[in-house]
């Protein structure tokens, strides 16, 4: 089996007087998918934000190829994708200006490329169009279309699933299997019934955690 990628040693989490997980190991192998699962407030988004660099309030360890990742910190975030359960789509901007902004930070693409990655969603036609016109499940292929053009193996996708339709869905499934067939890793929350072939499932509630394949 390979080296985690990406591993956290006796996570412990609390909001207000509340813990939301303790002892909680995580490991993410490149080659995989692992959903992270439980009811509502159990700290999903919680630990995908601690997962993503985005959250300093827990106690435990996270490592980074081995190391800890406050030691890589730089290398870590050059490494990861991360979307929101928001798409964080500017609704004054067209499809190919949001897209453009978004990665724009990492490496510019051209326009070119760009422009398949959104057809690669579904929004041929819609590249010129002010976001604000658009549905919600469109604003979510607006920012699914990061996935199509991304070179950074550690995917963390909270909620991707919403307000996409029957070939959204199916899309997105053939996404994250293919990064994950290519080397690449993925964690992802979901309300939808996703269920890829050799996918891990970390399930949270109650303060405590189970693991399976």
């Amino acid at each position: 089996m390979s080296e985690p990628m990406l591993k956290a040693v006796n996570l412990q989490c609390e909001r207000g007087d509340r813990i939301l997980f303790q002892g909680l190991d995580v490991s993410i192998v490149p080659g995989t998918v692992t959903r992270v699962e439980g009811p509502n407030g159990a700290g999903k988004t919680t630990l995908l934000r601690i997962l993503a660099g985005l959250n300093d309030s827990y106690s435990g360890e996270v490592l980074w190829c081995g190391e800890p990742r406050a030691w890589h910190r730089e290398a870590f975030h050059r490494n990861l994708l991360y979307i929101g359960h928001r798409p964080g789509i500017k609704p004054l901007l067209t499809p190919l200006e949001n897209l453009r902004s978004l990665t724009s930070v990492r490496r510019p693409l051209s326009d070119e490329s760009l422009c398949q990655a959104l057809d690669g969603t579904g929004l041929h036609g819609y590249h010129h169009a002010q976001c604000r016109s658009l549905s919600a499940g469109q604003q979510r292929r607006v920012a699914l279309a990061r996935l199509l053009v991304s070179d950074e193996p550690l995917w963390i996708l909270d909620e991707a699933f919403t307000a996409l339709d029957y070939h959204g869905v199916a899309g997105l499934e053939q996404l994250l299997s293919d990064h994950a067939a290519s080397g690449g890793a993925v964690v992802i929350t979901t309300h939808h019934d996703l269920d890829l072939p050799g996918m891990h499932r970390l399930r949270l509630g109650a303060g405590e955690a189970s693991h399976e394949l």
